[in-house]
């Protein structure tokens, strides 16, 4: 007893930091979303960069809001033309496997009563619109009961989540861990 109060005090003794994101700014790409931070002293982005990146994405968007692996594509974006890498530069993919295949969904695909409003749609069409590409895993597709016309116009669909990142690393593509 007398140890997990020790304990529980020195917990209390240490500081907490304050998450600041006042620093933080959408754009140059998507204006609404994909928030980033400039960072100083880091130096410049070599004029010459290219990047080819898939982002997996399996957990899904709390209802009503975004999903936060969807933005984390679009704030690639944003911070890196934010520091001068051209944006034709700059091909996304994002892999959507698991529960996240229902956050791909239109408005033919969802009903109010079953999952609520995408609040995901706008984010990914404007996406989908400056040639980030979503593909959806067709075993959890199948999984979930989705089918490619109840997906987002443009949205694709492979054979499952790990053809498409097989796939997309043939074209050079490299897994964004994040």
């Amino acid at each position: 007893m007398r140890i997990a109060m020790i304990a529980a005090l020195a917990l209390l003794a240490v500081p907490t930091m304050a998450q600041d994101m006042s620093a933080f700014r959408t754009g140059p790409v998507f204006e609404d979303f994909g928030p980033h931070a400039p960072v100083e002293g880091i130096g410049e982005v070599p004029d010459d960069t290219e990047f080819a990146v898939a982002f997996d994405v399996s957990e899904a968007a709390k209802e009503g809001e975004r999903n936060r692996g969807f933005e984390s594509a679009a704030r690639f974006i944003n911070m890196h033309v934010a520091h001068r890498v051209p944006e034709d530069n700059i091909r996304i993919a994002v892999v959507v496997h698991g529960k996240a295949v229902n956050d791909l969904l239109g408005a033919e695909g969802r009903t109010a009563h079953e999952l609520g409003e995408n609040g995901s749609a706008a984010m990914i069409q404007a996406m989908l619109d400056h040639g980030v590409r979503f593909i959806a895993c067709g075993q959890s597709a199948a999984a979930y009961g989705v089918t490619q016309d109840q997906l987002i116009p443009g949205v694709e669909m492979s054979l499952s989540a790990m053809t498409a990142h097989a796939l997309l690393q043939q074209r050079g593509y490299t897994v964004n861990p994040f």
